[in-house]
Formats: structure tokens, C-alpha cells, sequence
């Protein structure tokens, strides 16, 4: 019934506790979701959580934010793309929220990074899963500078400007457990005005778990708390939020095919 489009489940304090958490998943309705691949390092550990279990799916990338960590080319992520129920190109994106003393100028290995991974997905027709923080100008800018319009805006907290234009470009935007926090009233609107079948959920677990949740362990059976968020917000049963996310999901990632090739 949902699926959680952008969860880490190859984190150790999710991992290790990875038999409830699906079976919290099952008792929940999740029927799927989507693991997120942050470094090169990982890729193996998030690809075997795909392979093992037919409700998982992963993606190939390195996030904005890992420094200190192997540097992926065009060809890296186009081979790992290649491999059986590799869906998504990312987590990518531009991350300027901790600067720690650099300008932004100082910041474009993760532009050069960031090209990388729209290179990759350019060439093997996958979605990007974008990360944007402190850094929508230039995301959006580099973005248009290449083309792109395949993916969606994860765990989104950009402005309605923001939102207005990734929609413009032709991406999805993804809410998450943040929607439910009582300081998140303009995300709200956002959220609102976002049209169904251009919205996913996500729980970014193990991180920002929901109201009533907030403060503990997130995990993808918490995402139906953010389902609900977004039906109050559309005026609407939580069954269609359900439908039109599990569908755009459907429509975004290549998630039929890739089990059929499986």
C-alpha cells in the first residue's frame, strides 16, 4: 500500500534490527521501499539489501555532503547501474549548509560531483535522488545548465519557489517526517499546493521520524505518518495518497523492470 522512496537501511543502527523493522513493515502495509547508497564503500552493502529482499530496491551515488571518501566517475555509476534492481542515481546534489570556513566558491568539488552524477544518469535514462540544502540556487541552476529533469527533490524543504520550479523542470518532490513537526507550517503549504501525482514519501530513515515518533530511530514503517500529514493537508482519504505516491514511484523509478530482469 506505501513505500517508502528514500530510507537508509544499510546503517548499522538499522541493519541490526532489520528482521523487525520488516516485519514492522509488513504489520504497517509498506509493502517497498527504496535504499539509498550515500558512498561508493556502501554500494555493496545497500545493493545486497536489494538482491536479498524483492520489496527493496537501491540506488548508486555519493552524497554532497562525504568528503574523504572514493570519488565516482561517469563510468563507476554507469556500471553500477547496470547491476539487477539498481533503480536511482544519487543521493546527489549541493550541500552548503556546513560550510566549516569555505565559501562557496571553495565548494565546487561537490558541483564537479554533482555534474558527474547527471552525466550518469543522462546516459543510463535512470532518476537522480537529489539532496539540496542551503544550495537550491545553484541545484536548480546546474540542472537546467544540463538538461535534467529525471528524478525528484528528496525529503524536501526548499521554499515554494523552490518547489515551483523543480516541478517546472519536470522532477517529483518527496516529503518526509519533517512535514509532521510543529515548525514546519511553510512546508505544509508547500506540501499543499504540491500536486498528488507529482508527490512521494519517504522516511530518510534513520533520520527525522515523525510526530508522534520525532526524537526516536526513524524507519520506513513510519512513513503512513507522513501519508496521513499529506492527506489532512489535500482534503483527502490517506488511500489516495497512498495510490498516487505507490504510483508515481512506480512511474519515476524502474521498478517493474528491473524485477522482471532480475
Amino acid at each position: 500500500m506505501f513505500v517508502d522512496s528514500h530510507c537508509h537501511l544499510s546503517f548499522p543502527e538499522l541493519t541490526e534490527k532489520l528482521v523487525d523493522i520488516r516485519a514492522a513493515m509488513a504489520a504497517a502495509q509498506v509493502d517497498r521501499a527504496l535504499c539509498i547508497c550515500t558512498t561508493l564503500e556502501e554500494f555493496e552493502q545497500v545493493h545486497a539489501l536489494a538482491t536479498t529482499y524483492d520489496n527493496f530496491w537501491a540506488t548508486a551515488g555519493v552524497h554532497p555532503d562525504n568528503e574523504g571518501v572514493r570519488e565516482p566517475s561517469v563510468a563507476d555509476l554507469v556500471a553500477l547501474a547496470k547491476l539487477p534492481r539498481v533503480v536511482g542515481i544519487g543521493e546527489t546534489g549541493l550541500d552548503y549548509y556546513r560550510l566549516n570556513g569555505r565559501s562557496v566558491a571553495d565548494m565546487a568539488w561537490q558541483r564537479d560531483r554533482f555534474r558527474v552524477h547527471i552525466h550518469a544518469s543522462h546516459q543510463t535514462g535512470l532518476p537522480m535522488v537529489i539532496h539540496t540544502r542551503s544550495a537550491s540556487e545553484d541545484t536548480l541552476a546546474m540542472l537546467k545548465e544540463e538538461g535534467a529533469s529525471n528524478g525528484v527533490f528528496h525529503c524536501f524543504t526548499e521554499t515554494m519557489g523552490v518547489a515551483r520550479a523543480a516541478l517546472d523542470l519536470g522532477f517529483y518532490i518527496s516529503f518526509s517526517g519533517i512535514l509532521t513537526f510543529k515548525s514546519a507550517a511553510d512546508l505544509r503549504e508547500v506540501a499543499r499546493f504540491v500536486p498528488l501525482d507529482r508527490c512521494l514519501i519517504e522516511t530518510d530513515s534513520p533520520y527525522l521520524a515523525p510526530v508522534p515518533y520525532r526524537g526516536k530511530t526513524n524507519n520506513p514503517s513510519y512513513v503512513p505518518f507522513v501519508a496521513k500529514q499529506v492527506a489532512e493537508l489535500k482534503g483527502c482519504d490517506v488511500d489516495l495518497v497512498a495510490e498516487h505516491t505507490t504510483r508515481n514511484f512506480e512511474r519515476l523509478f524502474p521498478v517493474k523492470k528491473a524485477a522482471a530482469e532480475a
